[in-house]
């Protein structure tokens, strides 16, 4: 199942539901996503190796939601927008600097989540494990395009154009 949240700084997108984009309205258009200045695209899922092992994944699961909530109350974080896909989510950051000051920040719900699963990993035996990867995109070096479809991904994050030409 997949699952969006909201943009956080995008009016103009913000009629598009943010729980249900596989039955929110198409967009009958060619439309590209337009985002001002450099950003940062993290991808962090988990894989659950014994799934009979709920005590081991369940708090897993259950931490992203919360992190997404604190996040979405405090956009000056940093955090653009977020997408999730099955067990991975793609969030969408102003800054590589903004991203680890939230995963490092003493005050933030991501920090003791992260030491309590590494407290649980040493003694669950690999039941579940988890990955990311962080990639950061200069201004202007990126190509999307959305036809016929609701706002996804980028175009939660930043602003959704009208597509012609080439680019």
């Amino acid at each position: 199942m997949t699952q969006e949240t909201a943009p956080l700084s995008t009016p103009a997108v913000a009629t598009v539901p943010a729980t249900r984009p596989d039955t929110a309205a198409r967009r009958p258009m060619r439309q590209r996503a337009e985002l001002s200045g450099d950003f940062v695209v993290f991808l962090i899922g988990m894989r659950i190796n014994r799934p009979l092992r709920v005590r081991s994944w369940l708090p897993v699961v259950q931490a992203m939601p919360k992190m997404i909530r604190e996040l979405e109350m405090h956009p000056e974080l940093g955090l653009l927008g977020t997408r999730f896909a099955g067990l991975t989510l793609i969030q969408y950051w102003r800054s590589q600097e903004q991203l680890l000051a939230y995963a490092r920040s003493r005050d933030s719900v991501h920090l003791p989540a992260w030491q309590a699963f590494n407290r649980r990993a040493r003694d669950s035996g690999g039941d579940v494990g988890i990955w990311h990867e962080t990639y950061m995109v200069r201004a202007g070096e990126y190509e999307n395009v959305y036809v016929d479809m609701p706002a996804m991904g980028l175009g939660r994050a930043g602003t959704l154009v009208n597509a012609g030409g080439t680019r």
